[in-house]
């Protein structure tokens, strides 16, 4: 709930109002979805959701992670405010038009409902980027981690677009560069990690050529 609470903080405060419909369709949608996520991932990996609500900075975490996750927070949060912020005050560009906003927000759904995939399928997929050996850590194979080896992350990649898609910024899409750059970075070094510390983590990276888009990268 609190993620919920911080969205619409950087939401509203961007905005600098918070009469705004499609702030709010994102913000009851957002909602929706953690709870739906949350209930869905309980059911075969309820001890990943403790896992996950941890701090960001935990025992194990390398410097890298240290420093790229907090950053591609607050990435992902200044993106929120300075979207909002285009929409009502900036206008650097000109707004999407209505069928392109409704796109937006299939892509968000879509981008939850991978992670939500994502999160059911890997038990071990926390927050942080650490070696989990007091959680039996594994190479997970299956269901999307057959097709991509970072699934989560193409599904907060969706979300980083559809936000700024649906509420109306174009200016906001390319900001989203930022954040998803920051991902595409943390994708490299954690994986420079898996195949040092995790058994058959090099044997899969073969098997599934693709990080996070099918086929081509």
């Amino acid at each position: 709930m609190r993620h919920v609470v911080l969205f619409a903080i950087f939401l509203f405060a961007g905005a600098g109002t918070i009469h705004w419909r499609r702030g709010w369709v994102l913000l009851a949608v957002l909602l929706i979805a953690r709870i739906l996520s949350s209930e869905a991932v309980a059911r075969v990996n309820a001890d990943l959701l403790a896992e996950r609500e941890k701090l960001p900075l935990q025992r194990g975490q390398p410097l890298f992670d240290r420093a790229l996750l907090p950053g591609f927070m607050a990435a992902m949060a200044a993106l929120v405010a300075c979207t909002a912020a285009d929409v009502w005050r900036w206008h650097l560009l000109p707004q999407p038009g209505r069928a392109l906003a409704a796109l937006g927000m299939a892509i968000f759904l879509a981008g939850w409902w991978i992670i939500t995939l994502a999160l059911r399928t890997n038990a071990f997929a926390v927050t942080v980027v650490r070696h989990q050996p007091e959680r039996g850590h594994a190479v997970v194979e299956r269901g999307l981690y057959g097709r991509v080896r970072h699934p989560m992350y193409a599904g907060l990649v969706l979300e980083l677009l559809g936000i700024p898609l649906w509420l109306g910024s174009t200016a906001g899409i390319l900001m989203a560069i930022v954040p998803i750059a920051l991902l595409f970075t943390r994708i490299l070094v954690e994986e420079r990690l898996l195949v040092r510390s995790l058994a058959g983590y090099d044997a899969y990276r073969a098997r599934v050529r693709s990080r996070l888009i099918p086929g081509i990268w």
